[in-house]
């Protein structure tokens, strides 16, 4: 996998959140035009749309079993018409994604693993070859949470022309983003599947990011998916519940060590704002300010891909604000080497602190707190390591000071302080 192409972890929006598998192509274009209009000046480019924009019937987040599905006659899935009309006479997602680009932003799609099951039960041929679906078909290999598939066998001739012929048609679309599911936790028996869509991907022509779900994915693998991937889900779907915030600290212990250019251990989407909106009415998150805080502040020093779950063009004042800070977006691109410092108990309360060091001079010291009633943290110069005195900006309140000896920290329930801290 070539990570030269993708130097910074990727900022965007997918739909699933908000949406499920019932996103529309008037959604996805009102999210652009507010992407462009409100976030990209804050590096936010990618626009994804999710599972199931082949199917006609998809009108929540639930699944239906068995749908019949959009596809060519070689059995490569189409954007569902209906939904998505731009894709009218075989023109597939190429008008959407010529928009997406007209804004100057990038376009992504989901993908399942595998090859659907409608065209092995249908034997459609592989394109530009002689063999068929049913020959290429793993049908023992299925996803247990969705029917449109079966796995590929890679041993099988036209096994990787069937992946060739996909990503060629994604990148006559204007592909620039691929989210494959069903995949970054199936090891042992879809390794040598992920490894031959990799190379597929590699070989379309066209450079695309790929992003490898659901997790968790074993951090025993972590060579390998860095070798097939750029980033991969750490993590099943997250949402919007303090312990699954507060479990996400230790796998982000555990991968800390994997984070680099190009290479991107991926804690899941934000989901702030207004999501689930397929449930008839706007739900908010669940979370707290506070939670939101920890949140953004943990992604952003581990350095994962930051996708937006929520509906951007109802963001709030709080959330805008929570995704356009500057430094918070400024330590998501130059921490290195982030790992957790300590754990302490303060007053009865869980505290967690992170550090990272600055690419352009300083460090970054994060502190969490995991409790249920606020207290203040007294953290020393001496035990960070640093022998001088040091100026400490935070970079949520943008407040600044002098620190001689010892830094004291004030924090709420759930919430979370991060300093740039550089010797004076």
């Amino acid at each position: 996998m070539n990570h030269t192409l993708f130097p910074h972890a990727p900022r965007g929006w997918n739909s699933w959140d908000c949406y499920g598998a019932s996103v529309t192509e008037d959604i996805v274009r009102k999210n652009a035009e507010y992407m462009a209009k409100h976030l990209k000046q804050y590096g936010w480019e990618y626009i994804v749309v999710d599972i199931q924009w082949y199917e006609p019937t998809a009108d929540s987040h639930s699944y239906h079993p068995f749908a019949p599905l959009c596809m060519d006659a070689y059995g490569r899935l189409l954007p569902a018409e209906n939904r998505f009309p731009s894709a009218a006479g075989g023109k597939g997602f190429g008008p959407l994604a010529e928009y997406v680009h007209s804004l100057g932003l990038k376009f992504g799609i989901h993908m399942m693993r595998g090859i659907p099951r409608q065209a092995v039960h249908q034997d459609l041929p592989v394109y530009g070859t002689a063999v068929t679906a049913r020959q290429i078909a793993k049908p023992d290999s299925i996803c247990m949470w969705n029917t449109d598939n079966y796995g590929v066998d890679p041993q099988k001739d036209g096994a990787r022309a069937y992946y060739d012929s996909i990503f060629r048609l994604y990148a006559q679309w204007g592909v620039d983003y691929i989210k494959c599911d069903d995949i970054a936790r199936e090891f042992p028996h879809a390794k040598e599947e992920m490894q031959m869509l990799s190379d597929a991907l590699r070989g379309c022509g066209r450079d695309m990011l790929l992003s490898l779900s659901p997790g968790p994915a074993p951090v025993e693998e972590a060579e390998f998916l860095k070798s097939v991937g750029n980033m991969w889900r750490i993590t099943d779907d997250f949402w919007d519940q303090w312990p699954l915030l507060y479990a996400m600290f230790e796998r982000c212990e555990k991968w800390c060590i994997h984070t680099g250019n190009g290479h991107w251990p991926d804690a899941d989407m934000l989901p702030v704002g207004a999501i689930l909106q397929d449930y008839g009415k706007e739900n908010r998150t669940k979370f707290t300010e506070n939670e939101q805080v920890t949140m953004m502040t943990l992604w952003s020093i581990f350095r994962s891909p930051l996708m937006i779950g929520g509906e951007l063009t109802a963001l709030d004042d709080f959330t805008t604000g929570l995704l356009t800070n500057e430094k918070i977006l400024q330590m998501h691109e130059k921490a290195r080497h982030a790992h957790p410092l300590w754990r302490r108990i303060v007053d009865g309360n869980e505290i967690i602190a992170w550090i990272a060091s600055c690419a352009d001079g300083g460090e970054y010291l994060a502190v969490f707190h995991c409790g249920e009633a606020a207290c203040r943290v007294e953290i020393s110069l001496a035990e960070l390591e640093i022998a001088a005195s040091v100026e400490a900006l935070e970079l949520w309140q943008g407040t600044k000071q002098q620190i001689f000896d010892t830094l004291s920290v004030e924090l709420p329930v759930h919430g979370a302080c991060v300093y740039h801290l550089r010797t004076l």
